[in-house]
């Protein structure tokens, strides 16, 4: 099984989930208890040890107040004592980008990454790309540090290449999901996540993970796949040390690009702060 072989060389790898929807009859993740759980399971015999749930906050999703959310996540921790599975998880939100983020983050009404309150997760409206030099601007005032997701996944950015570059040099990071590499999402999506890689944009990856049969919080392959790509201490970077400081509000370190090739270019990685 290829599985067996990637835990025989990798036999200390663990990973920190910073995007996983997890929390049932929320957005579009799980439905129910069982298949949360069964998630976990999922998650735990992949290597994950610690997961954020982070459930759609404002756009379409603007029922999800805090209160609700925080109530989900703490009757799932204590379902996941009580079946025994050994797994952490945080509380956190994936947050539509809205010009008034900033006004609401500051007002308690939607959820940052733990307790912090230094990282957000953000998403884009599926058909604009906004302006976003004073937007970052206004964060970084407020002292927080946006981490826009799967842009690799965007028809809007995909049309707008320049978008990325703004919001990285603005102080913006980005997310890409594990799925993307292994080519779940196409080969479109694949080259995308590469090209990103390839040119120094990612800061981290995550599952964003959905359910226990469609999009399942996998993990071995996506590590393999980035250790191919630039090695292991490269793939640690972005599946465990960046992550790892994003729960505990620490400046993450930057993840060197890398000539993506037949024979690819291994960049040592190095510990300049970018978060």
């Amino acid at each position: 099984m290829k599985e067996e072989r990637i835990l025989s060389r990798f036999p200390e790898v663990y990973f920190v989930d910073i995007h996983c929807h997890i929390l049932p009859g929320l957005d579009d993740g799980p439905s129910d208890w069982e298949e949360s759980l069964r998630m976990a399971q999922i998650a735990a015999a992949e290597g994950v040890t610690t997961l954020v749930a982070t459930p759609h906050q404002l756009g379409n999703y603007h029922h999800n107040t805090v209160s609700r959310i925080r109530g989900r996540w703490e009757e799932f921790r204590s379902r996941l004592a009580s079946d025994g599975i050994p797994i952490q998880v945080e509380l956190g939100a994936e947050i539509r980008l809205e010009p008034e983020l900033p006004e609401k983050i500051a007002s308690g009404e939607v959820l940052p990454i733990g307790d912090h309150g230094r990282y957000v997760l953000v998403e884009l409206p599926s058909d604009s790309c906004c302006a976003v030099e004073n937007l970052l601007k206004k964060l970084r005032r407020i002292g927080v540090t946006p981490i826009l997701t799967h842009p690799e996944r965007s028809v809007v950015i995909a049309r707008n290449q320049e978008f990325l570059r703004q919001w990285v040099g603005g102080g913006g990071l980005i997310q890409i999901t594990g799925a993307s590499l292994t080519g779940s999402f196409g080969l479109v999506v694949q080259s995308a996540a590469e090209r990103l890689l390839r040119e120094g944009l990612v800061h981290l990856v995550a599952s964003d993970a959905h359910g226990a049969i469609r999009r399942r919080p996998l993990w071995r392959r996506v590590y393999e796949r980035l250790a191919e790509l630039g090695g292991p201490d490269w793939a640690d970077l972005l599946c465990r040390e960046n992550p790892a400081r994003v729960l505990a509000g620490q400046d993450l370190l930057e993840v060197p690009a890398i000539s993506i090739g037949v024979f690819p270019k291994l960049f040592r990685w190095f510990s300049r702060k970018v978060g």
